[in-house]
């Protein structure tokens, strides 16, 4: 942001010696503040920019993550150099918010800024109406951050269109590559063939079931709350000629009818369901399945850290609204308890850190196009938004799990090999 800075009321304490008392003092990390106060070396790697008092204003309407968020999404507050380090420096703040006494001295600090300088909300954060998770909520919910625009998700996501966890082979690997990947795992672990249907829940821009289609012959069949992604899906397959394999629908999984298929992928959709939803969506699952079937459960998960458990607010309010995550525990019970058995389960909390870290990648890349195409606002929230969860997985606040489990006969056959048969798992 460019421009005369603004100035607020007058105050005893210099705002730079404030925000460091609440961000910590990281020798990585520089302030500089618009009455001219700054802490920090002047030879740090990244400094924070408090442009505006009314950055200030926000932070007493909510104090951590998500009013920093706020000032940052309307360049109020911006940073130089790298997002990503200057978050690792103040991690304490962006990741786990103030502590209720902190938050109160803050407030009273800060309270002449926010009489002075008090503004709504931005536009772009996400208002659901209705009762909690229910069809058409779900779907605001969805459309808000995947019918965002098809192009714009080619900026950041890349040739592959995946927007999940990839499973790097090495750590220098590229995108693209450990997309497939992932894929190419799913696929192992539902041990698919050639004529298997399998239905892919949450599908996307329909990547698992291309990949399904031309890489194991499967008949499969993609479902997405978002409109946009099964546009763009389905032309995929008519262009890779997949159409009499492959087809995308926009469909709620819970209109998909039971009893047909051979395997089900669920890849990166029990985040979007609820706690209270968790038993029904796997036995509706569990109903779709022949005996023998299979379902991989691919989501976010978080660590389970009771006083840490909620959505953080950024997150919810800016990025995935209703989003619940839970410990993986509660998603194997669930599983269980819903009529499979469960064959296996790995978490891949690094992977989605190194896709996080491609994906912000990509963005910068394109940065000139993606601020055309979708405004500089909301830009700037996936800029934030992925710089932050990178570090989020990195520091074990969410992790990444795959869940495997399997419909038994009614003699209790799995038909599952012995182990070792396949490898990959």
């Amino acid at each position: 942001m460019t421009g005369v800075l603004e100035r607020g009321p007058t105050t005893t304490e210099p705002v730079a010696g404030i925000l460091s008392r609440v961000i910590g003092r990281a020798p990585s990390l520089r302030v500089e503040a618009f009455d001219g106060s700054t802490t920090g070396p002047p030879d740090a790697p990244v400094t924070l920019h408090i442009r505006s008092p009314r950055a200030l204003a926000r932070l007493v309407s909510a104090p951590g993550s998500l009013g920093l968020a706020r000032a940052y999404v309307t360049e109020e507050l911006d940073v130089e150099g790298d997002l990503y380090t200057a978050l690792r420096a103040m991690a304490d703040v962006t990741l786990h918010s103030i502590p209720r006494r902190d938050q109160l001295k803050l407030v009273r600090q800060l309270l002449p800024y926010w009489r002075e300088h008090r503004m709504p909300p931005p536009d772009l954060e996400a208002r659901p109406k209705g009762l909690l998770h229910s069809k058409n909520r779900d779907s605001q919910a969805i459309s808000h951050h995947y019918d965002v625009s098809n192009r714009f998700y080619e900026f950041v996501l890349g040739e592959s269109m995946t927007y999940t966890c990839a499973a790097y082979p090495d750590a220098d690997a590229s995108l693209e590559k450990a997309q497939a990947n992932k894929y190419e795992i799913v696929a192992t672990k539902l041990d698919l063939e050639p004529g298997m249907r399998l239905l892919d829940v949450g599908c996307g821009w329909g990547g698992m079931v291309r990949h399904a289609a031309a890489e194991h012959g499967v008949r499969a069949l993609g479902v997405t709350l978002s409109r946009e992604q099964a546009q763009w899906g389905q032309a995929a397959i008519e262009r890779e000629g997949l159409a009499h394999l492959a087809e995308v629908r926009h469909l709620d999984y819970r209109d998909v009818p039971d009893g047909v298929y051979d395997a089900v992928s669920s890849i990166g959709l029990t985040e979007h369901i609820g706690k209270a939803n968790i038993g029904s969506y796997f036995r509706a699952m569990q109903a779709k399945l022949r005996p023998g079937g299979r379902m991989l459960n691919h989501c976010i998960t978080q660590p389970y850290k009771p006083d840490h458990r909620n959505t953080d607010p950024f997150i919810r309010r800016y990025v995935f609204p209703d989003g619940e995550l839970e410990p993986v525990g509660t998603l194997v019970t669930a599983m269980n308890e819903a009529g499979f058995e469960i064959r296996h389960e790995e978490n891949l909390r690094e992977h989605y850190a190194l896709t996080l870290r491609d994906w912000g990648a990509n963005l910068e890349r394109n940065w000139t196009d993606a601020v055309a195409e979708v405004g500089i606002g909301r830009a700037r929230v996936w800029r934030l938004y992925m710089a932050a969860c990178r570090l989020g997985f990195e520091l074990n606040n969410i992790q990444l799990h795959q869940v495997l489990g399997v419909k038994l006969h009614d003699d209790k056959r799995s038909d599952f090999p012995l182990r070792g048969a396949h490898g990959a798992y």
